[in-house]
């Protein structure tokens, strides 16, 4: 099975070097990283790669900064011709980042199963981007990865009940 996780920012790194781990454990799984370039100097991107043990991405899109939109339809573009060329199983995408809601748009539009590592988390702010992109990606994900029981609840309040997993938080 090919995944292929997308990353961008500080948090995805930190959590994507424990499921990085796990999936390296398993022999019929795959990952291919992706980094978006939402956080691109050394020290909000590189020395977490180095000190976090995370495999160098396959891909760096280097999408760098910018208004929202811009940000998010950069990526959008350039993970779509990653998606196409690499046809993964499913594609990881993790909490609430630009590089979150583009991977999930991408993945979606591709028909493409997507997992979402954090979802049902909620602050109720529809003024924060972050409560946004929570939001439209736990509604296009195929499965749903909730850190608590409140989470789950969260998701379910919100219709969403099949294949919502309770998993715990993703730390270390």
């Amino acid at each position: 099975m090919k995944l292929l996780s997308i990353v961008g920012a500080r948090p995805q790194f930190i959590k994507a070097s424990a499921v990085s781990r796990a999936l390296s454990s398993l022999p019929h799984a795959t990952e291919v990283m992706v980094h978006t370039g939402q956080h691109y100097d050394d020290n909000m991107s590189a020395v977490f790669f180095d000190e976090l043990g995370i495999p160098e991405p396959a891909y760096n899109l280097g999408v760098g900064s910018g208004a929202h939109g811009l940000q998010t339809g950069r990526q959008l573009i350039e993970i779509e011709k990653v998606l196409l060329a690499e046809r993964p199983d499913c594609v990881l995408v993790y909490g609430d980042t630009n590089s979150t809601l583009a991977g999930a748009l991408a993945a979606a539009k591709l028909n493409l199963p997507l997992a979402h590592v954090e979802a049902g988390l909620r602050s109720r702010r529809r003024d924060m981007p972050e409560e946004i992109n929570r939001v439209l990606t736990d509604h296009c994900s195929t499965i749903l990865f909730a850190p608590t029981p409140v989470a789950v609840d969260n998701l379910r309040d919100e219709g969403i009940s099949g294949n919502v997993v309770h998993l715990g938080r993703v730390n270390k």
